[in-house]
């Protein structure tokens, strides 16, 4: 071999080692193996077309007894989740209301609870809902019972995630997995915005819907799939203060700080314009820091 065509191969092959390089950064990784006896709760992770579950290493441990003023929504879930848990009939939950006032952490108690008799959840994104089925697949022959959490739920007009849902709770020829219920919060209750021109029967549009009823009644189908619906309200001047009082004890303040710090956890609420669960922790925790030996 001369030495210019030994020259030439040397070329070509490191001109074909960089492009393989170049060709291997863009495949995505291998996805990990889940382990699904080494968690109680995982996130679904999506990189280009792989999807896989993955562990939650450090989960909330808020309890059910850390939640105030919302007996009949804890009762309700509660209730739903037993008979879950137990293999009886139960309903996918659709929690709706004000801000704050303790949807995703009634989720997280639930979780915290019934952790030890078999009760799993796995987050999802909203959009990642069209994965749900592929998810499914992976739990529905273990024996533990899944709850899908999807949190802060809500969608806009042509959002493909919004038919998938759909389809998972109440929509397709196979059945639900007997082993997996849909747990979801939202701040709408129907999960879609609602505009005024909705509610006219007719339209001066001659683009607009000939049946606009119909149209309505596509954007609260979806609200409707969930067996079972529970709201939740801002809470009073009083419930407020009631709960700041707990967070401080949990944070190790003595009794009279709660009176001690009212006025400045009035003020805080005031602020933030709202009176719920989440900004009384905030407060606390604020109070707590702050006033700490």
């Amino acid at each position: 071999m001369s030495l210019h065509s030994s020259i030439i191969i040397d070329s070509f092959i490191a001109r074909a080692e960089a492009l393989l390089t170049r060709l291997e950064s863009m495949v995505p990784p291998t996805p990990p193996q889940t382990d699904l006896n080494g968690a109680i709760a995982f996130r679904w992770r999506r990189q280009a077309a792989k999807g896989w579950l993955q562990p939650i290493a450090r989960l909330s441990q808020v309890r059910l007894e850390d939640l105030f003023h919302v007996e009949r929504q804890k009762t309700l879930i509660e209730q739903n989740t037993l008979q879950f848990l137990q293999g009886r009939p139960a309903n996918n939950v659709l929690l709706t209301g004000a801000r704050g006032t303790g949807k995703s952490s009634l989720i997280r108690a639930c979780l915290n609870r019934y952790a030890e008799e078999g009760l799993r959840l796995i987050e999802i994104d909203r959009h990642d809902l069209a994965d749900l089925s592929d998810i499914v697949d992976l739990v529905a022959d273990r024996p533990e019972r899944f709850i899908f959490y999807c949190d802060d739920l809500s969608f806009e007009q042509g959002d493909p995630g919004y038919k998938a849902l759909k389809v998972a709770l109440d929509g397709s020829a196979a059945a639900q997995a007997e082993n997996v219920l849909i747990y979801a919060t939202s701040n709408r209750r129907h999960l879609m915005p609602e505009r005024m021109a909705d509610n006219l029967e007719l339209s001066r549009d001659p683009a607009g819907d000939l049946h606009p009823g119909e149209t309505v009644d596509e954007k609260i189908s979806l609200s409707d799939r969930f067996g079972l619906w529970l709201s939740f309200y801002p809470f009073s001047q009083d419930d407020y203060l009631a709960i700041v009082a707990h967070w401080l004890r949990a944070f190790g303040c003595e009794s009279g700080h709660a009176e001690q710090s009212r006025t400045e956890a009035l003020q805080w609420a005031l602020q933030r314009g709202s009176r719920s669960g989440r900004t009384a922790w905030q407060f606390a925790k604020d109070w707590a820091g702050k006033h700490a030996d």
